[in-house]
Formats: C-alpha cells, sequence, structure tokens
C-alpha cells in the first residue's frame, strides 16, 4: 500500500509545489482589500462658527435637562421655569425631529410630590425619550 511520488519511484519530483504560494498571496491580498480603503476614508464636518451675540434657544436640539432643586425649584437647562414654562419647552421638544433625549435628575433630599408634579407634566407632553441620571446616589438607601 505505497503511494509513488512520480513517475518512478525513488526520483525527485522535478514540480513545484505552488499551492502554499497562492494561499500566501491570497491572505495578503486580502488584506491589502481590506485596508486600502481605510486609509483613503474622509469625513467632512461643517464647524459651527461661534456667534456671540447669538442666544441659545431654551430647547437644545441634543439634549435637555430638568433638575429639581432642595427647594423644589424646578430647572429646565440650568435655568429656573414653572409648570407652565416646562410644559411648552416639553412640547417643542416633543415636536422635533429627530426627538431630543430628556434627562431628569431631582436633588435626593427633594419632596416626592414635586418630582411626582414634574414627572406628571412629562408624561401629559408625550415626551419619549427620558432618562433618570443621578440614580446612583440612592443605592445605599434600600
Amino acid at each position: 500500500m505505497a503511494m509513488s511520488g512520480g513517475k518512478d519511484d525513488g526520483e525527485p519530483m522535478m514540480e513545484m509545489n505552488t499551492t502554499p504560494l497562492i494561499d500566501v498571496m491570497l491572505v495578503l491580498l486580502i488584506m491589502f482589500i481590506i485596508t486600502i480603503p481605510i486609509q483613503t476614508h474622509a469625513v467632512k464636518v461643517d464647524l459651527p462658527v461661534n456667534d456671540p451675540n447669538a442666544t441659545r434657544p431654551p430647547v437644545d436640539p441634543q439634549k435637555n435637562k430638568i433638575t429639581i432643586a432642595t427647594d423644589g425649584t424646578v430647572s429646565w437647562n440650568g435655568s429656573p421655569v414653572d409648570q407652565v414654562r416646562l410644559r411648552q419647552y416639553l412640547d417643542v421638544a416633543a415636536a422635533m425631529n429627530p426627538e431630543p433625549e430628556l434627562h431628569f435628575q431631582p436633588d435626593p433630599t427633594v419632596r416626592y410630590d414635586t418630582v411626582d408634579q414634574t414627572l406628571a407634566v412629562i408624561k401629559r407632553s408625550n415626551v419619549t425619550k427620558l432618562g433618570f441620571i443621578g440614580n446612583e446616589q440612592y443605592y445605599r438607601e434600600f
């Protein structure tokens, strides 16, 4: 059950085996195909121009933050607001496309009634992207 390597047994084979060479060349070709487009990739970005006379809109198109201070003061992006003004800002934010994120962060010592009333205003405005931030401050209480 012996196998023959050439025409005559005992003689060296005169043909070169090119299969490993072809495999290496295919691997190198695939690597070049994958890496070459990355080197020529460019992203063009239009940077905003800083205008000191421009006022910031009260509703940020990316994300807005509602905070409640210890004394119960509700703030929208750092400026105090009442329930009516808060509802107006929330309606504007809910109407934007895409809708901006809304971050809600009450102080841990604020009365629950104030937080509940603010959450009711948020729910009535049909905001869908709401996130609670600062929850890690409560993990020791339970």
